[in-house]
């Protein structure tokens, strides 16, 4: 059992849209993610998605509803088979958890997502 430091986490990649595993939760994976610009619209037909925003703004646009604009210190659970794309304006980091079999960009192609807990 290890703590995690997410600042130190985070410190270890640049790539937007990659997310790096932190850790495992009930097979679910909890990831960090640095953020900017537009992700492609997608939905994930089984599996919810938390977005936790660490730093910055994040906006969840929502198919048929309206967008949810998430700061710092704030949440949003997109339900399940509910099409979605993430907007970030500036550079926002967000922790991201959801279950192991999701894939990133739904049933579209998967995006890489490695391990950052051995580092």
């Amino acid at each position: 059992m290890k703590k995690v430091n997410l600042a130190q986490k985070l410190s270890l990649f640049k790539e937007y849209w990659s997310p790096r595993i932190v850790g495992e939760l009930n097979d679910q994976y909890v990831k960090l993610a640095k953020l900017k610009g537009e992700f492609i619209w997608h939905k994930h037909k089984y599996e919810d998605e938390l977005f936790l925003v660490i730093q910055g703004k994040l906006k969840v646009q929502l198919k048929n509803d309206k967008d949810i604009l998430l700061k710092e210190g704030e949440f949003f659970i997109v339900p399940r088979d509910t099409e979605h794309k993430t907007i970030a304006d500036e550079e926002t980091h967000v922790l991201v958890l959801e279950p192991k079999s999701t894939l990133t960009t739904g049933s579209k192609s998967r995006v890489k997502t490695e391990r950052l807990e051995k580092i």
